[in-house]
């Protein structure tokens, strides 16, 4: 390799490492623009969580040929991605195959290693691309859901599309590499390494490429190949495709309380043990805190706030990355019963929405400065008001979602908002709300008369 070359494969690496620091502070302080939180307890159930989830893709399985299908890609983008370890030093030092002499026993198997699963993700993305334009599986279906036209599928496409050019670029590069050395040209014949599993059957390829054409490919593959995977990482922090990076710690800062129990709130909280004279529950460290944990709002930032979340600056920080970590699958919209009966719920949606929310947020910062302000918010202008009160609360979402995110938590959320700083509880709501209050019971009447109706059970059944 020339110099040149060494000069332009540098400056391509400091460009892409650039481009995602600066996104990665982005999204770091978006994220941060949630409240507090702390999930930092029970280390070893969450290790042991994120293992089964996100290591070991255990929600995935639920459906076992999709669950392949991803565990190859997944695997495969893990392990191929080792390689990019040489080829960096081989573009930063001029070298051709660093590795190789130093690993003759293993190298050979481990780039056939490579190929295996370079060739299973070409595959993979060939058929997670029939399932959307040919099966047409309903829940990715922009024609179905609103909230996937645009932008997400083509996303989606780009993607998988990427990921073709690049297992490609990698097992011709391979073969064009193995076929110069054949040849014994220049330092292609240095390097002390036989053929690949995969890549020896493509040598055929390049029978009647002269010399100079054969290194020309070879050369281009390799920078299509490692210039591909720069711009994937760079374009991977704009996509939904941002998971591969905030799946592991998604899920191990998910939620561990039992999915059926809803938090309080600790303002609430606190006003109620006030109010029945009784103590306040008391932190780790000494400040007021609920029976989760959470600190009310006076004890972190002086003063009460807001009842629930009109915005993303009132949601957790968790449900901000949540919402970074979604993969857009729908797995969580194809399980709401809000969704199936035609409401215009989709939790899908609600997480796409509060990223969008995010992803704005950001574009004022960029084009007006860190003190940026806007006048929408994620209730009203995203969201709407006939979307949250369509969830039952049933968690179907929650148990569905393959990363532990919970789009129930920002819809309660909303909700909160919208009915304790609002007052607009649907007529239907303050009923029921007046009912338990007073019977103990969403029903209205006394809870003597509960159980009036097993008067009946014994009854004779009349036969005319």
């Amino acid at each position: 390799m020339d110099y040149l070359q060494q000069i332009l494969f540098i400056v391509a690496v400091a460009v892409t490492a650039w481009y995602i620091t600066r996104r990665v502070q982005l999204i770091s302080r978006a994220i941060k623009l949630g409240r507090a939180e702390n999930r930092t307890d029970h280390p070893d159930e969450r290790l042991r969580t994120m293992l089964l989830v996100a290591f070991g893709q255990k929600k995935m399985f639920t459906n076992p040929l999709v669950g392949v299908m991803h565990f190859v890609i997944y695997l495969g983008f893990i392990i191929i991605n080792i390689e990019i370890l040489e080829i960096i030093l081989d573009g930063v030092l001029g070298t051709h195959r660093l590795f190789a002499p130093y690993t003759t026993a293993v190298y050979p198997f481990l780039i056939g290693v490579f190929e295996v699963l370079a060739a299973g993700v070409l595959l993979v993305c060939v058929g997670f691309l029939a399932r959307r334009f040919i099966a047409r599986v309903s829940r990715l279906q922009a024609s179905r859901h609103r909230e996937l036209r645009g932008w997400p599928v083509s996303d989606a496409t780009i993607i998988l599309m990427a990921e073709i050019v690049l297992m490609i670029a990698f097992l011709t590069w391979n073969a064009a590499d193995s076929a110069l050395r054949d040849r014994g040209v220049g330092h292609y014949a240095d390097a002390p390494v036989g053929d690949f599993i995969i890549s020896q059957h493509l040598k055929p390829l390049f029978a009647g490429f002269s010399d100079s054409g054969l290194v020309a490919y070879e050369r281009g593959a390799w920078w299509i190949h490692i210039l591909g995977i720069m711009a994937f990482a760079v374009y991977v922090t704009y996509s939904k495709h941002l998971h591969i990076a905030l799946g592991f710690p998604n899920v191990y800062f998910s939620d561990l309380q039992p999915k059926g129990e809803m938090q309080n709130m600790p303002e609430i909280t606190k006003e109620v043990q006030l109010a029945l004279g009784l103590p306040l529950t008391t932190g780790a460290d000494g400040s007021q805190a609920n029976d989760n944990g959470e600190q009310p709002a006076e004890a972190t930032s002086g003063d009460i706030g807001r009842f629930g979340a009109k915005d993303v600056y009132d949601l957790k920080w968790i449900n901000l990355m949540n919402a970074y970590s979604c993969t857009e699958c729908g797995r969580c919209t194809a399980a709401c019963p809000a969704n199936i009966t035609g409401k215009k719920l989709s939790p899908r949606k609600i997480m796409m929405d509060t990223r969008d929310r995010m992803e704005d947020i950001q574009r004022g910062w960029k084009e007006h400065g860190s003190d940026y302000k806007d006048d929408k918010s994620l209730l009203g202008d995203y969201i709407t008001v006939e979307e949250i009160n369509a969830c039952t609360t049933c968690q179907a979402c929650v148990m569905a979602c393959p990363v532990n995110i919970n789009p129930l938590d920002i819809i309660l959320q909303l909700r909160r908002y919208r009915v304790m700083e609002e007052a607009q509880a649907p007529a239907s709501w303050n009923a029921m709300f007046s009912n338990i209050e007073n019977n103990m019971a969403p029903w209205k009447f006394s809870p003597s008369d509960r159980f009036n109706w097993a008067e009946q059970v014994n009854e004779p059944v009349s036969t005319k």
